[in-house]
């Protein structure tokens, strides 16, 4: 059986790598995707008083270290049993809202981006963020910097430092909004709502307009069947900060939604031999290994499928994105709601249309009156226990649950992370991606491989996040090669 290699994985959070083996006529047996790192937070977070939670976590990640904050601070409102002020919750959520407007535009231009700009087959030296500004004219290249730069400014005002937040505390937020900081956010708010449009105009411009990408959109190659999460606010709109968490099945019906501390009831995780990842799926439905359908239990949680789980955006602009993509890419209304898209490479438009939703809900909450109230936490008066917080991260549904004993020292800390929700889906796309593309008689190029890598980068996963591991055995295999890449001996760990 003949093997081919992509290592490293490129233009992801993280390191990883594809085997792609084929079948003596040719074909693709079998695909994987391997994660070799391990971090494990999890478990050196346990003896450590819980209040430190929002600042360790955040380390786990340098691209996305606000959603880690923000689920460790929710987690310990509820672990304290404290309710934070209304004006708290709004400067969190627009402190949130900066952080995706970022975070979304570096997948879009840097990491997504390049594949359809330049084209999968270009050169891959060219083939980056570099080369898109090239593409595109300097002054849109300006245009993301001054992008990036304006709203990392907001997550230093509010969050005490430009990469890993300091201010959630339990029950409270530590830096109270200023007039003048607000006037501030105002601006930066309305500036990124143009540029949303303008990514959203160039998303038209350069992918929509060219068939041959619509085509691999829409293609069989990058289509999977399965059910869809996301956070919705009361009327099921999407929501990034707070509300429940929504699943549908592939149809579009309500398969359940739940309070983020129910979700053992609803999640369950399991681990295979072949990488440290865990994957998570439906509990209520069951594991049926890496299959589409009704019947399995694999899921997805990311921009696409919060739009899926959703009934629509609460914002104006972004809803009628919203509108116009479902429409585009065939969707039918089925009592008041699209049915779900299931095309995974049209998850960059779904982060488009994100982004453009952020930019605008950060206006409303620079514009909301109450926004800058002082009295920015709340007391806390009650022993902790067990708390369990939830975000939307860019990547997927973040959940992190602590428990401590009667003094906050921590004695257990789960993480469930957007791209660990996300692990079999990416698994299944990557094998589906391969076997659409390699056949008998195929020849395989630099730019048909990147075009499989194509099918894990538009989940923008971040391994970095998604590293860890259940308790108790760790499966582990050591390969020892020569120069030449012949295998000159082999050790392994439960890995029957």
């Amino acid at each position: 059986m003949k093997r081919i290699t992509i290592d490293p994985i490129t233009r992801l959070e993280g390191h990883g790598k594809i085997e792609i083996f084929l079948d003596e006529e040719g074909n693709v047996a079998n695909a994987y995707l391997q994660i070799p790192e391990l971090r494990g937070f999890e478990q050196f977070s346990v003896g450590r008083p819980a209040e430190e939670m929002p600042r360790i976590t955040n380390r786990i990640c340098g691209v996305c270290p606000e959603a880690h904050h923000m689920a460790g601070t929710k987690a310990l409102d509820a672990l304290f049993h404290v309710e934070p002020p209304s004006v708290t919750k709004k400067i969190r959520e627009m402190f949130y809202e900066a952080f995706y407007c970022t975070d979304h535009a570096v997948h879009f231009y840097a990491l997504g981006g390049p594949d359809f700009v330049l084209g999968p087959d270009s050169d891959p030296a060219k083939r980056n963020i570099l080369g898109v500004i090239h593409a595109v004219g300097v002054d849109i290249g300006k245009q993301v910097i001054q992008h990036r730069k304006r709203n990392h400014e907001v997550i230093q005002w509010l969050g005490g430092r430009g990469i890993h937040p300091v201010a959630g505390l339990p029950g409270g937020w530590s830096v109270a909004v200023t007039e003048e900081v607000r006037k501030d956010i105002e601006q930066i708010a309305r500036d990124n709502i143009a540029f949303g449009e303008f990514s959203l105009k160039l998303f038209d411009d350069v992918v929509l307009a060219n068939k041959a990408y619509v085509d691999l959109i829409v293609s069989d190659t990058f289509t999977h069947q399965t059910y869809s999460m996301g956070m919705v606010d009361e009327n099921n709109h999407t929501n990034f900060y707070d509300g429940k968490i929504r699943v549908v099945d592939p149809e579009g019906n309500e398969f359940a939604k739940y309070d983020a501390k129910d979700y053992a009831d609803h999640i369950a995780e399991r681990v295979e031999p072949w990488s440290y990842l865990k994957f998570p799926y439906l509990k209520n439905v069951g594991w049926n290994g890496f299959t589409d359908g009704m019947d399995s239990g694999v899921y997805t949680c990311t921009p696409l499928s919060r739009l899926n789980a959703a009934d629509g955006l609460a914002t104006p602009k972004a809803q009628e994105h919203y509108e116009r993509m479902y429409e585009t890419l065939g969707a039918e209304k089925v009592d008041g709601r699209y049915q779900p898209v299931h095309h995974r490479l049209a998850t960059h438009w779904a982060r488009l249309i994100e982004m453009l939703y952020a930019a605008e809900r950060m206006l409303e909450l620079a514009t909301d009156p109450e926004i800058t109230d002082p009295n920015v936490r709340a007391k806390i008066t009650e022993t902790p226990t067990e708390g369990v917080g939830c975000v939307e991260a860019p990547r997927g549904t973040l959940t992190h649950h602590y428990k401590t004993d009667e003094n906050g020292i921590l004695t257990k800390v789960n993480l469930v992370v957007g791209t660990t929700n996300n692990n079999a889906p990416i698994a299944m796309s990557i094998k589906k991606a391969a076997q659409g593309l390699i056949t008998k008689g195929t020849e395989v190029t630099e730019g048909l491989l990147n075009t499989v890598e194509m099918a894990f980068r538009n989940y923008d996963p971040c391994m970095s996040c998604a590293t860890h591991s259940l308790p108790g055995q760790m499966p582990l295999e050591v390969v020892i090669r020569d120069a030449e890449g012949t295998e000159l001996s082999r050790g392994s760990q439960y890995t029957d």
